[in-house]
């Protein structure tokens, strides 16, 4: 069985499943209900799929898998079920979860991209519209500012996922670069965040600002 038959299907159910994760603790944080978990929830596992494929021309009843969209209504249940005592781990797994996100679904969007276009503006374009418009959506239903739009940490990486399959070409059509970006994606998001690089970033605006 070719390699892909597995893991294009794995990478969309990991990042499907990781923002599915991502939207039920922001709608806990914001102290939701159920309604408010699910909507979140699909909004984010979903929201960066519909834009993906609407930019690059793809129908986007292709993203209704049936059994895709129960083993988000599963995941929903089951961490609404059991909300209280993830509540606390928010910032240590929510963030884990927003990243294998942000890993998995900015690479299907430049991937997808790269089929239909070999200019680099359209691969990042896609690839950051698929990465964080799942999480932008939801943070603005969750009333507060898209993170994307804070951190900018989140929109570099996509960039850096577009980057490196314009320059990789076929070669993240095997499963080892492929595995591998997604690792390297995630690793730097959590480093970013643990050693804030978002601070480190704003310094260094600040002072090219003051330079000119």
């Amino acid at each position: 069985m070719d390699w892909t038959d597995w893991a294009w299907p794995f990478l969309h159910a990991m990042g499907t499943i990781a923002y599915a994760a991502s939207g039920a603790f922001v709608a806990f944080a914001a102290r939701y209900r159920l309604v408010g978990v699910y909507v979140l929830g699909l909004v984010t596992s979903f929201g960066g799929g519909v834009i993906r494929n609407t930019l690059i021309g793809l129908p986007v009843n292709e993203l209704w898998d049936k059994q895709m969209f129960l083993l988000v209504l599963v995941t929903l249940t089951v961490l609404y079920v059991l909300s209280k005592k993830w509540l606390h781990y928010w910032r240590r797994w929510g963030y884990l979860f927003d990243s294998i996100g942000l890993a998995s679904f900015s690479l299907q969007g430049a991937l997808y991209a790269s089929q239909v276009s070999h200019n680099l503006f359209v691969i990042v374009a896609v690839a950051l519209f698929a990465g964080v418009g799942g999480g932008m959506i939801r943070d603005v239903l969750a009333g507060r500012k898209p993170v994307v739009l804070q951190e900018q940490v989140p929109a570099l990486l996509t960039g850096f996922v577009a980057l490196t399959v314009w320059l990789g070409g076929d070669r993240y059509t095997h499963p080892l670069p492929f595995l591998g970006l997604v690792t390297s994606v995630v690793i730097l998001r959590m480093l970013s965040i643990q050693l804030n690089w978002r601070q480190v970033i704003h310094w260094l605006q600040t002072h090219m600002r003051n330079a000119v």
